[in-house]
C-alpha cells in the first residue's frame, strides 16, 4: 500500500481486519440463507451469528501451514464456533466469499471517491463564478494565442469532473455484484437463493453468470476510470505548473507561512503539490494496464489476477483518495494574479488581435489570401525586428486602402472577443 498518502478513511477500507471483517459477514449471511432454506438449523445459525469471530494473528498462524488465506480464516473462525462451524462455507468456493468481499470494498471506496469529486466540483463551480470575466491570454502550442477567460479554464475542468463523476458511478455500478455460484458458477451444491440473500443484504447485484470468479472486465473498467479521472487531475496540475513559472506567474499554489521552496535557495516557490499530483496519476495509469492483464484467466479462473489486486486496488484509490483531497485544496485556495495575465496578454503588442483585422479585411471584400500575407507581413516584422504591429498596420498601404484608422482601433479591442462568455457559463448554470 501507498502508506505514506493513506487516509484513515480509505485505508480502512483495505486493511486486512477490514476484509475479513467483511468476508466473514458473508459468510454469516450464506449462513442465513440456507437456514431459511432449512439447510441449518435454528440454533447452529444463533451459534454462527453470536460467536463467529477471527483474530489476525492466529489466521496468520495457520495460514502459515496452509498456505491459504480463506482456508486458514475458516479454521480460525470455526475455533470460535464450534460444532455449528459444519455448516460455514457449506456448498462455496473461496472466490465466492472473496470476489464478494472485494466488490462490496470497492463500492464502499468508490463512494468515498465520490464524495470528494463532488467537493472538488463544488469548489470549481465557485472559482469559475469568481474569475468569469478575469481576462488573460489563451495559448496554443504554448504561444500566444487569442483573449480568453481564467474562468473558462476553470468551467473547462468543471465539464470533465462532471463527466468523471458519471464515469465512476458507471464503473461502481459495474462492480457492485456478488457471487456465490461454487467452483465454476453452476450452483452445483449450493442453491442460487443464496447468492441472492447476501447480495440483497449487501446492497450487491448477483451476477448473470460467473466462472469461479467474478469476470475481471469489471475490474480494469473500474481502475481505468481512475486512470482517467488522475490523468485528468494531471491535465489541469500541469496547466497551473506552466501558470506558475516565474516568466509566466500568472497564478500558483497557495505557499502557506513558513512553507520552504528549496533547501539551496530561499527564494523559491515550487508547485510541489501538483508535481505530487502529476506523479500519482502516472501510477494510475500503471494499474490500468495492470488491471486489464487480469482480464484473460485460464478456462474458468486462476490465481494470476489475485497477487495483482492485492496491490493495484488498495494503491489505486488510496492514491486516487490523497490525490483529490491535495488537488481540491490547491483549487480552493490557489493564488490567481490578473495583473500579470492581463501584462502578459500585452507583452506581443497586439499580435493576438491578428484575426480581427483579417476578419475585418475579408469583410470588406479582400481575398482571404491577400489578407493574410498582409497581415501576417506586419505580425513577422514585430517578431523579428520588434516593431510596432499596430503602427505597421495602420501606415501598410494595402491594409489602408480598406481599413481606416478608427477601424483598426476597434480590431484591437479584446472585449468583441468575449461577448459570448455569459452564454457559455451559462451552461453550467452560472
Amino acid at each position: 500500500m501507498i502508506e505514506r498518502y493513506t487516509h484513515p478513511e480509505m485505508g480502512n477500507i483495505w486493511t486486512l481486519e477490514n476484509e475479513f471483517r467483511t468476508m466473514l459477514k458473508v459468510e454469516i449471511l450464506a449462513c442465513e440463507a440456507m437456514n431459511k432454506l432449512g439447510i441449518v438449523p435454528d440454533d447452529a445459525l444463533k451459534d454462527i451469528q453470536t460467536k463467529a469471530d477471527f483474530r489476525l494473528e492466529r489466521i496468520k498462524e495457520i495460514e502459515a501451514v496452509t498456505n491459504h488465506d480463506i482456508i486458514a480464516f475458516l479454521t480460525n473462525v470455526a475455533e470460535y464456533v464450534g460444532d455449528a462451524s459444519k455448516y460455514i462455507h457449506k456448498g462455496l468456493t473461496s472466490s465466492d466469499v472473496k470476489d464478494t468481499a472485494l466488490c462490496y470494498m470497492t463500492v464502499q471506496a468508490a463512494d468515498l471517491l465520490l464524495k470528494h469529486l463532488d467537493r472538488f466540483h463544488a469548489v470549481l463551480l465557485r472559482r469559475a463564478a469568481e474569475h468569469k470575466y478575469t481576462v488573460m491570454i489563451g495559448r496554443t502550442h504554448g504561444i500566444h494565442a487569442e483573449p480568453m477567460t481564467f474562468g473558462l479554464k476553470f468551467c473547462l475542468w468543471l465539464d470533465e469532473t462532471e463527466r468523471n463523476i458519471a464515469r465512476l458511478k458507471q464503473a461502481r455500478d459495474f462492480m457492485a455484484v456478488g457471487k456465490l455460484s461454487g467452483a465454476v458458477g453452476t450452483y452445483s451444491n449450493v442453491d442460487p437463493f443464496v447468492e441472492e440473500y447476501v447480495c440483497e443484504k449487501l446492497g450487491l447485484a448477483p451476477v448473470r453468470l460467473a466462472t469461479q470468479v467474478i469476470q475481471r472486465d469489471r475490474h480494469a473498467h473500474f481502475l481505468t476510470v481512475l486512470a482517467v479521472i488522475g490523468s485528468s487531475l494531471d491535465k489541469m496540475a500541469t496547466e497551473i505548473r506552466n501558470l506558475q513559472r516565474t516568466d509566466i506567474r500568472e497564478a500558483e499554489e497557495y505557499f502557506a507561512p513558513g512553507q520552504k521552496g528549496s533547501s539551496a535557495m530561499p527564494h523559491k516557490r515550487n508547485p510541489i503539490t501538483c508535481e505530487k499530483v502529476s506523479g500519482m496519476a502516472r501510477l494510475l495509469r500503471g494499474y490500468a494496464v495492470a488491471a486489464l492483464e487480469d482480464v484473460p484467466l485460464w478456462h474458468e479462473r486462476d490465481i494470476s489476477h489475485s497477487s495483482v489486486e492485492r496491490v493495484i486496488l488498495p494503491d489505486a484509490t488510496i492514491a486516487l483518495d490523497h490525490m483529490l483531497r491535495k488537488f481540491t485544496d490547491i483549487i480552493d485556495k490557489l493564488l490567481v494574479y490578473p495583473e500579470a495575465m492581463l501584462a502578459n496578454m500585452n507583452k506581443t503588442g497586439g499580435l493576438i488581435y491578428s484575426q480581427n483585422l483579417l476578419i475585418a479585411l475579408v469583410s470588406k471584400g479582400v481575398l482571404r489570401e491577400d489578407a493574410y500575407k498582409w497581415v501576417q507581413r506586419n505580425a513577422m516584422a514585430r517578431w523579428l525586428q520588434g516593431a510596432d504591429f499596430k503602427t505597421n498596420v495602420e501606415q501598410d498601404p494595402d491594409i489602408k486602402k480598406y481599413l481606416s484608422a478608427e477601424e483598426v482601433e476597434k480590431c484591437f479591442d479584446p472585449q468583441p472577443m468575449l461577448r459570448h462568455i455569459d452564454r457559455i457559463f451559462a451552461r453550467f448554470g452560472l
